[in-house]
């Protein structure tokens, strides 16, 4: 009797007709640089000369962010990824802050005919920053397009196999390149304490998802190796007010701390950053690279998942577990960790804002960082 073959999978995007990258934006030359600060910083106060001073961090590397080139590997990695499969969406992309703005996208998605789309957001963790505001510009985006379409976030994505896999393979690389017995920096980018109490349905969704992370991390390398390392979360890009307290201990205060510990090295790694854009660039490949060589303390740092085929794969299926649950369906929702999986829908009180009356939002910058992950 002949063997029947086996069907081809089913890659059902229904309801969806459209998918959309949702980044933070970045300027692409010198002249841009003012322009897209004062769009990050706008109803601040804050002078231009203050942000020409910030701009110097873009300065220093031609006036272009690598962001918006990043966000075109990535889109052009989709696109080959939703082909394998024959996935038939289309892949738009839209800015917060620099083109192509948000608004814009979502009248060319309407002009299309776009009827309703699920939304890749860049940022992988539960805050504000990093969630809600993202939510926000959304609803103001649709707001302001006659006939838009309806968009669907997905959910919160730092801990799915497909994310953690990328920076344990990417940690086991840098970890190479050092001495036997190097620490572990996780590094993420920090923000108000407030904002963290806050973050998430229960508060505190920020830090405890990438202690989760970074948890998961360790544990797999030290299960390949039978090697236990010193590992800590840290942080980078503090730029909010001196009296506003935020997350601790900066990257740069901790490489001291190692190396007055007598640590032979360290691999830093920056679970809250899904590309090697600004932040990363800067703040660990430029900042604390330059604390390390004065300290004399080896360092490398690990690479963020990019285009990394199982970051792809995980951003591709994620859009295929949404559109099953929007069918009614119950599909499998990969994640590692002690936190489950994040949610599709957020709650109306979740991650608020944080604001002080007759005053700006407490996360304003009052000497702004170049901010492109959250």
């Amino acid at each position: 009797m002949p063997v029947e073959p086996t069907p081809d999978p089913v890659f059902d995007p229904t309801p969806y007709d459209a998918v959309l990258l949702l980044s933070f934006g970045g300027p692409e030359k010198p002249a841009d640089v003012l322009p897209f600060l004062q769009n990050v910083t706008r109803g601040r106060g804050i002078p231009d000369e203050r942000l020409v001073e910030v701009g110097e961090h873009y300065y220093s590397f031609g006036g272009r962010s690598p962001i918006n080139d990043q966000n075109r590997e990535l889109l052009s990695a989709l696109r080959e990824s939703f082909d394998e499969v024959g996935l038939d969406l289309p892949l738009y992309w839209g800015n917060r802050n620099w083109e192509p703005y948000l608004t814009d996208t979502l009248r060319q998605m309407t002009a299309d005919g776009v009827r309703r789309a699920v939304v890749i957001v860049t940022s992988a963790y539960p805050s504000y920053s990093g969630c809600r505001q993202y939510r926000e510009n959304l609803a103001d985006a649709t707001a302001a397009v006659e006939g838009a379409p309806r968009i669907d976030k997905l959910r919160h994505y730092a801990n799915h196999p497909g994310f953690v896999g990328s920076f344990v393979e990417s940690t086991a690389e840098a970890l190479s390149k050092l001495p036997e017995g190097s620490a572990i920096a996780y590094v993420t980018h920090s923000i108000p304490n407030k904002m963290n109490e806050t973050s998430g349905p229960d508060g505190n969704g920020y830090v405890s998802w990438h202690q989760d992370v970074a948890a998961e991390i360790t544990a797999e390398l030290q299960r390949r190796t039978g090697v236990e390392r010193r590992t800590d979360l840290v942080y980078c890009s503090r730029s909010g007010p001196p009296q506003v307290p935020w997350l601790e201990p900066d990257v740069n205060d901790h490489l001291e701390a190692l190396a007055a510990d007598g640590v032979p090295g360290v691999a830093v790694v920056p679970i809250g950053f899904v590309s090697d854009h600004m932040e990363v660039i800067y703040d660990l490949d430029t900042e604390a690279l330059a604390t390390a060589e004065k300290l004399r303390l080896p360092m490398a740092r690990a690479a963020t998942p990019g285009t990394d085929p199982r970051f792809v794969t995980m951003l591709r299926d994620l859009v295929l577990e949404r559109a099953a649950a929007e069918r009614g369906e119950q599909p499998a929702r990969p994640c590692l960790g002690k936190l489950g999986p994040g949610w599709d829908d957020c709650r109306p009180d979740c991650c608020p804002a944080l604001r002080r009356p007759g005053a700006p939002t407490s996360n304003e910058p009052a000497a702004p960082a170049a901010k492109e992950s959250i």
